[in-house]
């Protein structure tokens, strides 16, 4: 494994949104949701497309905290432009389980 400096992951900007809509995203390649995430005034609600459909339904996704990093450029993502990336880890079983906060932070609290 290699390291990075304090300075270099200070870089990323790991910030908790909650999403306000879910929906299948039916033209993606793999199973994912069109997300959109409120990151509060100072940066809005950005979308992303998610590959979490495994353990996730779009219903039980409205109003969760998720943690996102909102500063890569905008990408491409079929016929949408995904806007920051929502995290999570794969299980055991390759599923994507979302990275959440336990408590509950405000919209655009930066992960230090």
């Amino acid at each position: 494994m290699s390291t990075l400096s304090w300075e270099e992951f200070s870089k990323v900007e790991l910030r908790v949104g909650r999403v306000t809509h879910a929906e299948v995203f039916e033209k993606a390649r793999r199973p994912a949701y069109l997300l959109q995430v409120d990151f509060g005034p100072e940066i809005g609600t950005r979308k992303s497309s998610a590959q979490i459909t495994e353990l996730y339904d779009p219903a039980t996704l409205i109003g969760r905290l998720v943690v996102a990093v909102t500063n890569f450029p905008p990408k491409q993502i079929g016929p949408i432009m995904s806007e920051c990336l929502v995290t999570g880890f794969h299980n055991a079983d390759g599923a994507v389980a979302l990275c959440v906060p336990d408590q509950d932070v405000p919209l655009g609290t930066r992960l230090m």
